[in-house]
């Protein structure tokens, strides 16, 4: 499987769910430790602000244009730290939308970086851990969800959203290690007497 430092989750705040809305905060998260999390000082084209979205994340136009960093430095930050990993967002569509707007703004190709769904991470991390530990595959799904079950309370044991990038990002990635733990404990339960323990990080 990937190094934790190959995986990383991503999240945006932004300055409204309309068509011209822009990113106003990126953060992300390497299930290895490792984030980063910038304000994005806005485009002078970019102007759309919709006041209940900032109420959300409590960002506000003043703190933008005094601490943001320019999107032209946060794009470039990005496509340095982040290309040739396993990018995923809990809202692909969305995050997306505002990864592209920022990419193309500051001259990269809007697929320079590419999200997958958070999900996808999942099931590929379950998938993995049960697959080396030779747990026969009649036996997997009824696991993954278990595992998933599991996961998802502890995860709303937590309460609501932080809305704000880095505290999100962090959630997701937590959420994904917690997952990986449960189905190393699933796989130990289940594997067969004779197989060896596997699915470690490398």
């Amino acid at each position: 499987m990937p190094s934790l430092s190959d995986i990383a989750f991503l999240d945006f705040e932004a300055s409204s769910l309309g068509k011209q809305g822009y990113p106003v905060e990126v953060a992300w998260a390497f299930a290895s430790g490792e984030e980063e999390s910038h304000l994005i000082k806005p485009a002078a084209s970019w102007v759309d602000w919709d006041v209940k979205a900032a109420r959300i994340h409590g960002i506000s136009r003043e703190q933008l244009s005094a601490q943001g960093t320019p999107l032209e430095v946060v794009a470039k930050r990005m496509v340095s730290v982040l290309t040739g990993r396993q990018l995923y967002a809990t809202a692909p569509s969305w995050d997306g939308k505002w990864l592209s707007k920022l990419l193309r703004s500051a001259g990269f190709p809007r697929h320079a970086l590419r999200l997958e769904d958070t999900e996808m991470a999942h099931r590929r991390i379950m998938r993995e851990v049960l697959r080396n530990a030779k747990v026969p595959e009649e036996l997997q799904r009824a696991l993954m969800q278990d595992i998933l079950a599991q996961a998802q309370r502890n995860n709303d044991d937590l309460g609501p959203a932080a809305h704000r990038a880095l505290a999100d990002a962090r959630r997701e990635r937590d959420l994904w290690l917690d997952i990986h733990r449960l189905a190393q404990e699933k796989a130990r339960e289940s594997r067969p007497s004779n197989a060896n323990e596997s699915g470690g990080f490398e």
